[in-house]
């Protein structure tokens, strides 16, 4: 069985709605609801200790993308994460989980919010079958040292991609 991610909120390829833009309340013009999609996955190979998820946009002009989410430590058991789970206050994150500094400087999703005028940006929210229960970061860990875990720590990875454009 093929390790593989889906979303009820958004079809692989799909314009991302309002719902998971970033909200006004962080001042880059901006005013969607920055709630995290529901995201679901299937098939993790045996081994599987944890999982970790990601959202990043490689269109970011940023000469490095810019990372949206990061979750990790998920536990094995759990197989999906709830519409808003990103949301540090909604209390939806599974217990266990945690979720690691973004590229806009603190822990929980935040929402698209491409440069107006520019082209479509593509958002990728994987997720990582994870050989260990638990990778060695904390909640101010950055983007790079998680991604640097991940590295060494993957057992199979599936993705998905949303786009967005203001």
């Amino acid at each position: 069985m093929a390790f593989t991610l889906r979303s009820d909120s958004f079809k692989d390829g799909d314009y991302l709605g309002m719902d998971h833009i970033l909200s006004a309340d962080f001042g880059f013009g901006c005013a969607g609801g920055n709630k995290s999609p529901h995201l679901a996955w299937s098939g993790a190979p045996s081994g599987t200790k944890s999982f970790a998820i990601t959202g990043f946009d490689p269109d970011a002009p940023t000469g490095s993308g810019f990372w949206h989410w990061l979750v990790v430590n998920v536990p094995p058991n759990v197989a999906e994460l709830a519409l808003d789970a990103g949301n540090p206050k909604s209390g939806k994150l599974p217990k266990g989980a945690l979720q690691t500094r973004t590229d806009f400087g603190a822990p929980g999703y935040g929402g698209p919010c491409p440069p107006a005028g520019d082209h479509p940006h593509r958002y990728l929210f994987t997720v990582f079958a994870v050989g260990t229960e638990a990778l060695p970061v904390k909640a101010d860990t950055s983007a790079a040292v998680v991604g640097f875990q991940l590295n060494f720590n993957t057992l199979a990875k599936a993705a998905i991609m949303g786009l967005y454009k203001r």
